[in-house]
């Protein structure tokens, strides 16, 4: 899908995708009640926000109920991916170890999390990429 490869949701949008990814087709309110946790943001804006995103191909509108059930037409890890190698190129000049190095020294990493990133390593280097 070309929209796929295009699209580049901005940052509430990218908020709501989370929320439908997460948990499945929803109304908008079910999304507005998921980002209301976390944030103050109005009804209004978060029903804008999803007819704007179905204009743009980001979601699509089930409207044979009287409460629209919204859906994504965005793959999560294809749209993390495009976001990761966009922000990777504007941030990082497209080095990836600079990235993970920031990353490592500005967080507490568990020893979990550590031993993951030695495995994937350990993948990449036997050419399991």
């Amino acid at each position: 899908m070309d929209l796929e490869k295009n699209a580049k949701p901005t940052e509430s949008e990218l908020e709501i995708l989370q929320v439908l990814w997460q948990h499945g087709p929803s109304t908008v309110r079910f999304v507005h009640e998921e980002l209301s946790k976390t944030k103050e943001v109005g009804y209004t804006t978060t029903l804008k926000l999803m007819q704007i995103m179905a204009e743009k191909e980001m979601l699509d509108a089930d409207k044979s109920n009287r409460s629209h059930v919204y859906r994504p037409l965005l793959e999560e890890e294809a749209t993390q991916r495009r976001l990761l190698d966009r922000f990777l190129d504007a941030a990082f000049r497209g080095s990836a170890s600079k990235l993970v190095l920031q990353a490592l020294g500005n967080s507490k990493t568990s020893p979990e999390e550590l031993n993951e990133i030695r495995n994937l390593l350990n993948k990449m280097e036997g050419g399991n990429r």
